[in-house]
């Protein structure tokens, strides 16, 4: 499996772009305006405690006020360990207005929500996870050769003992520490105890709504999370990033040795690769298959829904073959711009109904393979009787269409207008309900240019009935700046 990482900076924004056999996998975007919290570390200060919902708002200076819930609120002893057991109190037992509180942002404001919140402070280094409120020693879950579990788990014990670490303090062992030694780990942990030193020095520096810690930017978060032995390449198209890029790997991915290179070509990196046009495929509902099917993906507020229909594909075999073949083929696409458009929360997908269990259960094991290969964690349930599968999509940041694309100021986002017909009627009843209240002998309408057409020909025969019927003339007035939608009526 060939993969490459393509790094695309200018002033106004990173782009990251992860390939996998000359497929784009996976793209991060990270506007210089509108950086992500993810990470972050505040000092925080309570502006609302909600008993009925067991959470809480909390002010850390950013445009809206950020949520936490009382799961993610952690009761800390006078050594600054967590305290078994108190996670059952009550949120107000936990926390009051105008309460000073360190937090860290686990999900970016999304829509309309804020960020969302927790006091299990977690920091991430290549190889480990820092937890400096926890007592506690463990393992990423995606690490599934034992031997190397109890390898990893092994060393990190011992690397604890031989540095004279106080028990104060947990650690995750990361997916991305598998074949470490001990000298690559025994650095992470130094490291993350002199960033935690810091930290603390900040936090107890002085009072206040505050930053304490900043996550590195993209391009770095990239090199310490997503490089594996199967990245080949490292294309970057900036001279000052490329070298920070190649510092970072000398100092903390030395092992890896992963080929890194400057893009100098005139034409940029990500037209080069095609990148570009995947983007925007990406913001499109519709998503062709090879075979001729489709998957018709809609993002709403609630749950991304994704429908799959076999199109033009007929199949060279059976009926149950030509569907089980095109939903084979769904499950794969589906799996990927799950990954590119970053869609989260709950998520319905309706394959195409098949009565064969054999055949279902063959969808169902193949789809859960494809899915292993994501970053973010899901879950799946199998195929219903209605040929729906469930899942859901741990959710950290905005999906790529919710960071690219804002809502139709003429529809309102939801994707429709109403049409002409629908606009001209409304008119009607508009100018029946005004007529009797006003004495004038002139009703102007002004509206857009194609309901102006539709009313003077197609219900042309209905505005001389209309006009007949109130006793007044109705004149007409196209606005350009109007959407099909708006219109008004003034008595002259």
């Amino acid at each position: 499996m060939s993969q490459e990482i393509l790094i695309n900076v200018t002033m106004m924004e990173t782009r990251v772009a992860l390939i996998e056999n000359g497929l784009l996998q996976e793209i991060f975007i990270e506007r210089h305006n509108k950086k992500s919290h993810v990470g972050d570390i505040y000092c925080g200060r309570v502006a609302r405690v909600i008993p009925g919902m067991e959470a809480a708002f909390v002010d850390i200076g950013l445009a809206r006020a950020a949520f936490i819930h009382n799961s993610d609120i952690t009761v800390l002893g006078a050594d600054g360990i967590e305290v078994r057991g108190e996670i059952s109190r009550p949120i107000q037992q936990k926390l009051y207005e105008g309460q000073q509180l360190v937090v860290q942002v686990t999900k970016d404001p999304i829509s309309t929500k804020g960020a969302r919140l927790s006091t299990n402070l977690a920091l991430p280094s290549r190889n480990l996870v820092y937890l400096p409120q926890s007592s506690s020693l463990g393992l990423s879950q995606r690490l599934e050769d034992e031997d190397e579990r109890e390898r990893l788990l092994a060393l990190l014990q011992d690397i604890l003992k031989a540095e004279g670490q106080p028990v104060r303090g947990g650690f995750i062992v990361r997916t991305a520490a598998e074949g470490a030694n001990t000298e690559e780990l025994r650095e992470d942990v130094l490291f993350l105890n002199r960033l935690w030193n810091k930290v603390e020095q900040r936090i107890n520096r002085k009072q206040g709504i505050r930053t304490v810690y900043r996550e590195v930017p993209l391009y770095l978060r990239t090199m310490r999370d997503l490089l594996s032995p199967q990245i080949e390449r490292i294309l970057v198209d900036d001279q000052q990033t490329y070298t920070e890029i190649k510092e970072f790997l000398e100092d903390y991915v030395a092992e890896l040795d992963p080929n890194i290179e400057l893009h100098t070509d005139v034409r940029p990196v990500f037209d080069l690769y095609g990148i570009e046009d995947e983007i925007i495929k990406a913001l499109s509902r519709c998503v062709k298959l090879k075979s001729g099917g489709d998957l018709i993906i809609d993002q709403t507020e609630a749950m991304t829904t994704i429908d799959v229909n076999t199109g033009s594909y007929l199949g060279s075999r059976n009926h149950a073959e030509t569907v089980l073949q095109t939903n084979l083929e769904a499950a794969a696409a589906i799996a990927r711009q799950l990954r590119v458009r970053n869609l989260g929360g709950i998520i319905i997908v309706d394959f195409i109904d098949m009565l064969d269990p054999e055949h279902q259960r063959q969808l169902y094991r193949s789809f859960s393979r494809l899915l292993e290969k994501d970053n973010a964690r899901t879950s799946i349930t199998e195929i219903s009787s209605l040929g729906l599968v469930e899942m859901s999509r741990k959710r950290n940041r905005e999906s790529l269409g919710q960071t690219l694309n804002s809502p139709c100021p003429f529809c309102d986002g939801r994707g429709k207008l109403k049409s002409a017909e629908t606009v001209c009627y409304e008119i009607f009843r508009e100018i029946l309900a005004t007529a009797k209240t006003y004495e004038k002998d002139v009703m102007l309408v002004t509206a857009s240019q194609v309901v102006v057409d539709r009313l003077l020909d197609e219900e042309s025969d209905m505005l001389a009935g209309l006009e007949e019927l109130i006793g007044k003339a109705v004149k007409f007035e196209v606005e350009p700046m109007y959407s099909q939608e708006q219109f008004d009526l003034v008595m002259t």
